[in-house]
């Protein structure tokens, strides 16, 4: 079991060549756990972290409505921004500047086999990072993600959540809104769930802008502890 972590920080990425590096890492982690049970091997798997800001985009999972984007390809265009339909779980979101995105490629037959624990302690580290700022989050009953306000009539999103896993080996991620314009919302109906907000982490805090780099040290903290894992 290699609980070793690969800390890749990709800075700002276009979506769909980071999608595609993904996809790549993803193959090659389950390439070689076929080769081992093939050839009787036993090499160490390897897992990796990549942090990532996308330009504005949104991304559509492959149980989602498209009739959850509320705009059409000009209206995309003259906002700058994209779109995807993709391979994860969860309905439509959107990612852009100043939000953290965080994927991780692991292999969960080197930490344990439950998705439903994995989703769980990745809501758990970004819980955990919101409270170091004197912010209480938590779960929404049948909603993946991390809420503040949770069983109030201002429950709001601060991270959302998608993932998909073959093999046991996981992709996709999160997306906590740190510094982000949170207008690009209003362009969609936001994981699909109606009538709740969407906020930003400085937007909770009253300040205009969040040290980015403090918040990825903050959940990388988290991550190591839940995952009993060690970053390299």
């Amino acid at each position: 079991m290699n609980k070793k972590i690969q800390l890749q920080d990709l800075g700002k990425r276009d979506y769909k060549s980071t999608w595609e590096y993904q996809e790549e890492i993803f193959k090659d982690i389950v390439d070689l756990k076929i080769k081992n049970r093939r050839e009787e091997l036993d090499l160490p798997t390897p897992n990796y972290l990549l942090f990532v800001e996308h330009p504005h985009v949104y991304t559509l999972g492959k149980s989602g409505d498209l009739e959850n984007l509320l705009l059409n390809e000009k209206q995309l265009e003259a906002k700058g921004a994209t779109f995807y339909k993709i391979n994860r779980g969860g309905d439509i979101t959107y990612h852009g500047p100043g939000q953290i995105v965080g994927y991780p490629i692991l292999d969960l037959e080197n930490f344990f086999t439950d998705i439903h624990k994995y989703l769980r302690l990745l809501e758990e580290s970004i819980i955990l990072t919101l409270a170091e700022y004197g912010l209480e989050s938590g779960r929404s009953e049948g909603e993946t993600g991390v809420w503040l306000g949770v069983g109030t009539p201002f429950a709001r999103k601060i991270c959302a959540m998608g993932v998909r896993a073959s093999r046991w080996v996981t992709m996709h991620g999160f997306a906590l809104n740190v510094n982000v314009d949170l207008g690009y919302f209003d362009n969609i109906i936001p994981c699909g769930i109606r009538g709740k907000g969407v906020t930003s982490l400085n937007v909770e805090l009253g300040v205009e802008k969040v040290d980015e780099e403090e918040v990825k040290s903050k959940i990388i903290k988290h991550f190591t502890e839940l995952f009993e894992a060690e970053f390299v």
